[in-house]
């Protein structure tokens, strides 16, 4: 997996692709995630205990870094590296000539592209990252679509309609260390991107502006080009 990260093809990742990520973070088709899912009967359905344990291990985990290969909706492959810093902050910098980099700052996500010379902006809470980056990852209530238990995978999915419409978030963890593997993000359209995640450092510590946003670049770059 590894070796596909170093040299990950050099597509042009659309706006539309990227949100559906949450934003960006696919195939669930390629993955054939979905049809196994034991969906709860309803919002009030218990919720494992385990899988609880899981997300609270997960949630524990104040910041991380490490390397990722995403899949879009077509297989579509690239990768690079994340940082990531609870609650809201992320960071993914992706390989390649387009320069792709897409930040959550714990209020907003920006989703820039040196080469397109685009700087788009989204409300954080509007997208499935916000429950991958949350203080705590509740699985109580009607967020949670399907837990399934397997010996070797934990897969949690959870959705909120009031906040995100039809997006929907797919976690998959190592039950035995309770760590991410990976997730997928369908989005309204239920087109899926997946990303797994390897390499994984955590409680690592990051530099002041790494998850800054230049909110002035932003609006002058979107002034000039409307």
């Amino acid at each position: 997996m590894k070796n596909d990260a170093s040299a990950p093809s050099d597509f042009a990742l659309s706006r539309r692709r990227l949100l559906g990520f949450g934003l960006a973070f696919a195939g669930a088709a390629a993955f054939n995630l979905v049809p196994g899912f034991q969906l709860l009967a309803s919002a009030q359905a218990s919720v494992p205990a385990s899988a609880q344990k899981i997300a609270d291990h997960f949630s524990s985990v104040k910041s991380m870094s490490g390397e990722f290969v995403q899949f879009g909706p077509k297989g579509e492959q690239s990768g690079g590296k994340f940082f990531l810093e609870r609650p809201g902050k992320i960071r993914f910098n992706y390989d390649g000539a387009s320069n792709f980099k897409v930040i959550s700052d714990g209020t907003s996500v920006v989703i820039l592209n040196k080469k397109l010379n685009t700087s788009d902006l989204y409300p954080l809470s509007k997208t499935p990252l916000k429950l991958l980056l949350d203080d705590r990852i509740d699985l109580s209530g009607g967020r949670v679509k399907s837990v399934k238990q397997e010996d070797d995978l934990t897969t949690i999915q959870l959705a909120d309609k009031s906040v995100f419409g039809n997006s929907k978030i797919t976690m998959m963890f190592d039950p035995k260390s309770s760590e991410l593997r990976q997730w997928t993000i369908t989005d309204a359209q239920g087109k899926d991107t997946t990303v797994m995640i390897f390499n994984v450092k955590e409680g690592v510590s990051f530099a002041a502006d790494t998850f800054a946003i230049d909110y002035t670049a932003n609006r002058e770059l979107n002034t000039k080009t409307r």
